[in-house]
């Protein structure tokens, strides 16, 4: 041990220009491992934020979990999915509750959107005529302690109470007295305002007894709020209203699939908040799970980088090394030797990177929030004890230094010394492991041919992991290779491409190790940012093809009742559709593993659809689009095996199940989702009233009409509506997709940065390697202008050997990806691909020249 610790002393003295570059890539690992983690405990912990409920000691609501259970390798399996629309329960839990020992009160509590009605006659046809607002019970006030200043409580049906911010806001709304149009499910009411409180802006009281009229389901609640007698504990209270929930039978209102239980859920603590933000928990796994990946994806990527970096390092000693073993040095005194070195760099660096870990978390944080990645309502804590978690990240930082270090002086360890001075060409076994990983790859290619949406992304990333691992190993035979092809083009520089093509032919296994960052960045970043455009690019193209209406009408609060009708008997008005986005669940079995996948789809009213929106129809007649039916999109009828006639099994966005009848099978599935439903269908299953007009109404023109009078004939026909010029196209996006472009940057971010710190001191240890063979061709009669010309066609090749490869690599499972999920080629924005080339190409320009710098300097060779 005592000559392991004076070898490792003694070397990092001597080489610590090359352990700076090892210590650099260590640092930014521990910092993104770090700032990751501490990413991913926070999510763990997360929980939403308790508002309307935080008077209340504990909340009775719905279920909001749906479940699926399948065999899987013998054994059953579940998964699970949050449900974002509103899971309501009995009015009848009511009496239940308030028949509990401990229960002081016990308040129902229904949620309902309320537009402030208006007429846009008066007003430009493209400015808002209404504003939206939330309306719920006055009693449900106290449940946050919501106070009146000025007032009172309404009493009457037409009396509500605004807030104090001025509720929706339309020339004073928060003057007690003034009377208001308010519009619900399609309705308009005046109510005169009584009182003003505390709350949200947008917050409206009605009395009990007309916001369960309002609310669409007079019979079911939202939620009841708990509030404990004097003495009595949340948990004991929780405990006893749970029994006689159960004693009661007490369950959620619906039809539920076979093995998915509707049990009523006691919420108490933070989890209160689980029953006001709906969004909040699904969009909690969904964070987790993609913060997981990411966080594999770097460990893998900083493996490969820093295992890149040490074995430069050691390689640039391995005459030392032989040396040593040549003396007598045993291969366990080298081991430990390298492994102290590299133990005291990675401990330091470690630290380093631990300490940038919580500004790093917070810049992550802060990019979530810009982009809107995280739903309203969703908490990320942090407990004094999760601060720590960098640390444990700086731990397996040095466990992966270790692992680098063990990888890469096996070789010389292990030597026999009259061997150890001698370099040896890559064995066998390097090249036959490099070909089952292109096989692996490949394969994984394939997977990602034959499957959909998150799966073939996830079998794309792996096959793009898998072919960059392989291309590492196999480094210098690609690098053989790739200079019999660039010999020749090189050699028409004059000496200097001479001298490049002699040198790039001479030290392969040299120009392989420079390569392989290159590959990585080049294939992961295509790979991660042409995914998500390639779908993007496909969909706006889709959408634009989709839409045919000319208008498009809509408003808060819901169109009023009877305005698709009115709308198509306006003048000029060819067809009018109403159009309203959701989200189903389909469950299924996926290579042998239950998946519960959420899938954004539309409900429409049939009428006239194919004026209106353009489908791509296949197969059917989507005018037979009625409550219990369905139209599918192709490809995913393909992979369901189902085609008109056929019945498809959904679970909407409450949990409710459906069979339904298809009718239809239609082309254009990116923009408009893969199930088109029944308009009426699909607002039973959302959070708002049944009779809402919740969505926009599509409109089609008669070719000779006039737009501009047709426009303001429509703002006529339905007081309070706006209408659109110029429709948005129609595109169904998922709920999950900004959260996967942060994710995207993240990775990609993390990728290139340990990419640049990669290439960069790859070529600079290769370039500080190789002074003393400049200083010899120099010697030999070589000018300074003939080697900075041979130094930057080696550049060169190196960079475009690295493009070419990586780009080679990323365009199989990319070919495989996009042609499975959208049959077109990927696609990738080019100004991202001239980012990625221009941060390579500098990258590798100022690691190949700077190091050389002092050694071309001047007359004589230094």
């Amino acid at each position: 041990m005592k000559v392991a610790a004076l070898l490792a002393t003694r070397a990092t003295r001597a080489h610590r220009k090359a352990w700076t570059a090892v210590f650099a890539a260590l640092t930014l690992t521990s910092l993104l491992l770090g700032a990751f983690g501490l990413t991913l405990v926070s999510a763990w912990s997360a929980h939403p934020r308790v508002e309307r409920y935080a008077g209340a000691d504990l909340v009775v609501a719905g279920d909001q979990t749906t479940r699926f259970s399948a065999a899987s390798l013998g054994e059953r399996e579940t998964v699970s999915a949050g449900l974002t629309e509103r899971v309501r329960i009995p009015r009848t839990a009511l009496t239940v509750v308030r028949g509990v020992p401990g229960v002081r009160a016990a308040v129902a509590d229904v949620e309902f959107p309320v537009g402030l009605a208006g007429s846009a006659a008066t007003e430009s046809a493209t400015e808002s005529a209404t504003a939206s607002a939330t309306g719920r019970p006055w009693e449900a006030a106290r449940l946050a302690s919501y106070a009146l200043r000025t007032g009172r409580a309404p009493q009457r049906a037409d009396e509500v109470v605004v807030a104090g911010g001025g509720g929706p806001e339309r020339g004073g709304a928060d003057r007690v007295g003034q009377r208001l149009t308010l519009r619900v499910g399609g309705h308009d009411t005046a109510y005169t305002v009584v009182g003003v409180a505390d709350g949200p802006r947008t917050a409206v009281w009605f009395t009990d007894a007309e916001a369960r009229r309002l609310s669409g389901h007079p019979e079911a609640l939202d939620a009841i709020g708990v509030v404990a007698e004097s003495g009595t504990g949340a948990g004991e209270l929780a405990g006893r209203v749970r029994k006689a929930l159960d004693t009661a039978g007490v369950t959620d209102v619906g039809h539920r699939a076979d093995g998915d239980p509707a049990t009523v859920r006691v919420l108490t603590g933070d989890d209160r908040g689980e029953a006001e933000f709906l969004a909040a928990a699904p969009a909690r796994g969904e964070l987790l799970a993609a913060l997981g990946s990411v966080a594999g994806a770097v460990v893998l990527v900083s493996l490969l980088v820093v295992s890149s970096t040490i074995v430069q390092a050691l390689r640039q000693r391995s005459h030392e090394l032989g040396l040593l073993r040549a003396v007598g040095a045993t291969p366990g005194q080298l081991r430990a030797a390298v492994g102290r070195e590299v133990g005291r760099v990675a401990a330091w660096a470690a630290l380093v990177g631990a300490a940038g870990a919580a500004p790093a978390y917070l810049g992550l944080r802060a990019l979530l929030d810009a982009r809107g990645a995280l739903p309203t309502g969703l908490e990320l804590t942090l407990l004094p004890p999760l601060w720590l978690t960098p640390l444990v990240t700086a731990a397996v930082t040095v466990l992966v230094a270790q692992a680098a270090a063990l990888i890469g002086g096996a070789r010389t360890a292990t030597a026999r010394p009259a061997e150890a001075l001698r370099e040896r060409a890559p064995g066998r076994g390097r090249g036959i492991t490099g070909l089952v990983l292109l096989g692996v790859g490949a394969s994984a290619a394939g997977t990602a041919a034959l499957q959909r949406g998150a799966t073939a992304a996830a079998a794309a990333g792996a096959a793009a992991v898998t072919m960059v691992i392989a291309c590492a190993v196999l480094g210098p035979w690609i690098a053989e290779g790739a200079m019999r092809l660039l010999g020749a083009p090189l050699r028409l520089f004059g000496p200097g491409g001479r001298l490049a093509a002699a040198n790039c032919a001479a030290s392969a296994h040299r120009l392989g190790a420079a390569i392989t960052p290159i590959v990585l960045v080049t294939a992961f970043a295509g790979v991660q940012l042409s995914g998500g455009a390639t779908l993007t690019h496909a969909g706006d193209a889709q959408a634009r093809q989709v839409l045919r209406a000319d208008l498009a009408v809509h408003a808060d609060g819901g169109l009023p009742a009877g305005a698709v009708e009115r709308i198509r008997e306006v003048p000029g008005v060819r067809a009018a559709t109403e159009i309203v986005p959701g989200t189903v669940l389909l469950a299924r079995s996926q290579l042998g593993a239950p998946e519960l996948e959420r899938l954004p789809v539309f409900g429409v009213t049939p009428e006239g659809l194919t004026s209106t929106l353009d489908p791509g129809p296949r197969s059917g007649d989507l005018a037979r689009l009625r409550p219990g039916t369905v139209a599918v999109g192709a490809d995913r009828a393909d992979s369901l095996g189902v085609r008109p006639g056929s019945t498809v099994t959904l679970r909407f966005g409450d949990g409710q199940e459906a069979r339904l009848r298809v009718v239809a099978t239609y082309q254009r599935s990116i923009a408009l989702g893969d199930f088109l439903l029944s308009r009426d269908d699909l607002l039973r299953h959302t959070s708002l009233p049944a009779a809402s007009g919740a969505g926009r109404v599509l409109v089609a023109t008669a070719p000779d009409a006039d737009r501009k009078a047709v426009t303001n004939a429509l703002a006529r026909a339905v007081p309070g509506a706006r209408v659109e010029p110029d429709p948005a196209p129609v595109r169904g996006e998922a709920a999950e997709q900004a959260l996967a472009e942060v994710v995207s940057v993240a990775v990609v971010g993390a990728v290139g940065g340990f990419t640049v710190i990669a290439v960069l001191s790859t070529l600079a240890l290769i370039a500080t390697g190789r002074r003393p063979e400049l200083r010899l061709l120099r010697l030999a009669g070589a000018g300074r202008g003939q080697l900075r010309r041979m130094l930057r066609l080696e550049a060169a090749a190196t960079v475009v050997t690295g493009l070419v490869v990586g780009a080679a690599v990323a365009s199989v499972p990319l070919l495989a990806f996009s042609m499975a999920t959208t049959g077109t080629l990927p696609y990738l924005p080019p100004a991202q691909a001239a980012v990625i080339v221009s941060v390579v190409v500098a990258t590798a320009a100022a690691g190949s020249l700077p190091p050389v710098w002092g050694t071309l300097r001047g007359r004589y060779p230094r």
